[in-house]
């Protein structure tokens, strides 16, 4: 291949690392007026009154918005980027006079400056009748405080929600009788794991401006993932039709997920629209931190049975998920963490997964990086571990005992067909790459300190079957170079620059020859968006498929204009060339008069859009063992060696998936050692900038190393599966069972902190 598992440098590489206006604020108009939210002290409570007199005469002050202000018919929306109809509950409101959980937003401000909006916040008289708030999850379903007893509140798809029981969703499903395997099983392990709330941490906060185009339109700029879902929320939250919308987004400084959810954008679309004024909203780290949409906390008892020789027979899972104040996403991360765990162990013969998502008075949840998948396979891995500890048996021994082999249905995936799959290569790999026989389960490196290994294995998907949808354009030029428009969103992942390889691959040029446009809801084809990691598979094969009959089209007319029969010619990328028989072989004319005839006279369209989506999510699958060094007396511990293997089918741009693993790698790591939310028991979250929540920097961890094993996807582009989730969750049970050794108990809860470990040890 010439343009395909190629390492080729990203697109805009040059323009960001000169520090070039590309990200959302770099390019909104100067006259915009800055817009910030008052939010709510309290984690429940109803609004007796607000007064904004006194403030609106700030100087500078435009406009100020409460609950009075906001007319949407008591109809409630969501801001999940989900395709419609969501399964995520209509539990939300523009500005609501029940205020959920602490920095729920109470009035809008909108200003000529930082200053003034500041200034006017602080005499926004507000007062409050103060409710008992539902803080701990484990105690929230069916609790007598209800977080939405509103009659409005709507679930559009049947996912089990009942928000007089505080349920955001439920849902069970199994194979096989698990209590029968699990009672006719030598060995049943039964635990409980524990895995709070995490921040995506991105470094561009969330910050969108709008302003009113010169046909009276909303036009919303945004760091976003998802311009057409957000488009629709707009929509619902000002109770606008979408086509008074229009939706870009700029380069992005990071998501991992955050932007699936339109956390910012329709406060400023709000002012504009009311206005028409320019308008823009930034997100201090703050408010990013504690007003967000961070990872699902999630608590899940597994019981695990097994032979003696270490064949798992059946997986039992309970999974309990705390969606917080709004249900964004809830319904949908917790699947994966029965979904996504399950199937690694293909001899089970029966499993059950059970799961309930509920509300509570915090900080609602949503999307991040591994969707669920992250914590299932923390507390699965986890067990397979202990598993191994308690039959005296090597945890790659037992993996490779067990694992799900190419070919193999898996019943808690939904019933696919395991259709690619290099685990088996992946963990041979990476056994050998850290010197695994030499150092399990530890060694001394001196009389205080000790490296311990451990290891964890995954799987994801590729976009969500029968449901995602990835859309491409592609246009070729005068001169003979090509257009694309796409509605996927590059987050820094570089999927500009792999899509333009795929299509590259099919016509035969360098990338550079491609010219990447997205996203925009007016010029770009429908796309899901840019999650649930579906851009290379789904969006990726859109690509692939566009480009063939892009390629036909260029063979056609340049058949018409050499003047032979379309399957007589040939393309190589700069010219079609006759091979017929006659006078005629050898004929041929370039690309580039291709395109300028395309001009004059011609019906030939060399525009061509193309839309795919698969009605299978082939998993990549990722296997990770890491080497911790521990401080015996003080338990502080530092990752010394992580070494890691994906099979992602066919890497597209080998360099870009491997930092993909690397970044990923690194959030894993944050979450299991250093990453915490913690309340207060009134519902104030401590953690509120990057002095108290820790995420690891390159400084904190020691080699990173990734590696390849290549499956090949039929269903794919050019055999590609996704690489984006699948790579933060080896890290959590790898490096915890390290830690378990060295402590000499086992952990169940994330993070594990040093205090942990020196006081497992003492006792």
């Amino acid at each position: 291949m010439r343009a395909v598992n190629k390492a080729v440098r990203k697109k805009d590489a040059m323009e960001l690392l000169l520090g070039k206006p590309v990200y959302t604020e770099d390019i909104a108009p100067k006259e915009c007026l800055v817009v910030k939210l008052l939010r709510s002290p309290h984690a429940n409570a109803f609004i007796k009154e607000i007064k904004t007199d006194i403030a609106m005469k700030v100087p500078g002050i435009e406009v100020i918005y409460t609950y009075k202000d906001i007319d949407q018919n008591g109809k409630r929306f969501t801001c999940a980027g989900q395709t419609y109809p969501e399964p995520s509950p209509y539990d939300r409101l523009l500005l609501d006079r029940h205020v959920r959980f602490v920095g729920d937003p109470v009035a809008i401000v909108a200003g000529v400056d930082e200053r003034c909006v500041d200034k006017a916040m602080k005499l926004i008289k507000t007062e409050y009748e103060v409710l008992e708030p539902v803080l701990d999850f484990r105690t929230a379903k069916d609790n007598k405080v209800l977080v939405h007893p509103e009659e409005n509140w709507e679930a559009l798809c049947p996912v089990g929600a009942d928000n007089k029981r505080n349920l955001c969703a439920h849902d069970e499903s199994s194979e096989g009788d698990i209590d029968k395997v699990l009672a006719e099983c030598d060995l049943v392990l039964e635990r409980t794991y524990h895995t709070k709330a995490c921040q995506q941490s991105m470094m561009e906060t969330f910050r969108t401006f709008c302003m009113i185009d010169t046909y009276g339109r909303l036009h919303v700029v945004s760091s976003t993932q998802i311009v057409f879902h957000c488009r629709r929320i707009i929509s619902h939250a000002l109770g606008i039709s979408p086509s008074k919308i229009r939706v870009t987004k700029p380069r992005i400084g990071g998501g991992f997920g955050a932007k699936q959810t339109s956390v910012s954008e329709i406060y400023p679309a709000f002012v504009t629209w009311k206005t028409k004024k320019p308008s823009m909203i930034i997100f201090s780290r703050e408010e990013s931190l504690t007003a967000s949409s961070p990872r699902h906390e999630m608590q899940m008892h597994v019981r695990l049975g097994a032979t003696k020789d270490g064949i798992v027979k059946g997986i039992d899972l309970y999974t309990l998920s705390n969606t917080g104040a709004y249900g964004e996403h809830g319904p949908t991360t917790v699947g994966l963490t029965g979904h996504k765990s399950i199937p690694l162990y293909g001899k089970a013969e029966a499993f059950r997964f059970v799961s309930d998502v509920v509300y509570t008075n915090v900080m609602s949840a949503g999307a991040y990086r591994g969707y669920g998948a992250t914590q299932g396979l923390f507390a699965v891995e986890s067990a397979v571990n202990e598993l191994a500890d308690m039959l005296h048996m090597d945890p790659f021994e037992l993996r490779f005992k067990n694992i799900i082999k190419e070919g193999d249905v898996m019943p808690a995936y939904y019933g696919q067909v395991n259709t690619s799959c290099a685990l088996d290569r992946c963990l041979a790999r990476v056994k050998d790459m850290i010197r695994w026989d030499e150092k399990y389960p530890m060694r001394m490196v001196s009389e205080t300190k000790a490296r311990f290994v451990g290891m964890g294995m995954a799987m994801q998907g590729s976009g969500i079957s029968n449901v995602d949808v990835g859309s491409a354009t592609l246009k070729l030029n005068d001169e003979g170079v090509y257009t694309m428009n796409i509605g996927a969103a590059d987050m820094g992942t570089g999927c500009d620059t792999i899509l333009a390889q795929i299509a590259a691959e099919v016509l035969e040029c360098s990338t550079d020859d491609i010219s990447v446009f997205g996203a925009d809801t007016d010029s770009s084809p429908y796309d899901s968006g840019s999650y649930a990691s579906s851009t290379t598979y789904v969006t990726g094969k859109a690509v692939e498929q566009c480009a063939l009959e892009l390629r036909a089209r260029i063979e056609k007319l340049g058949a018409r204009l050499i003047g032979c029969g379309k399957e007589d010619v040939t393309f190589d990328g700069t010219q079609v060339i006759c091979e017929a028989e006659g006078e005629l072989m050898g004929k041929s004319v370039s690309l580039s008069e291709i395109a300028t005839a395309s001009m004059c006279g011609n019906d030939i369209s060399l525009t061509v859009t193309n839309t795919h989506t698969s009605p299978i999510s082939p998993p990549p699958f990722m296997v990770g063992a890491a080497e911790v060094e521990v401080d015996l007396e003080t338990g502080e511990c530092k990752v010394i060696e992580y070494d890691a293997c994906v099979d992602c089918g066919t890497p597209v741009n080998p360099n870009l998936a491997r930092i993909q693993a690397e970044g990923g790698i690194l959030q894993g790591i944050g979450m299991t050692l250093s990453e915490n939310i913690t309340y207060s028991n009134r519902g104030n979250l401590y953690e509120n900038s990057f002095l108290q929540y820790k995420i690891p920097s390159r400084m904190d961890i020691g080699h990173l190393r990734v590696e390849f094993e290549c499956s090949y996807e039929n269903a794919g582009p050019f055999g590609a599966k996704s690489i984006g989730e699948v790579v933060i969750n080896t890290p959590l049970p790898a490096i915890t069972d390290a830690l378990s050794h060295a402590a000499g108990k086992r952990f169940y809860e994330l993070p594990i902190t040093p205090e942990q470990i020196v006081s497992k040890r003492t006792h």
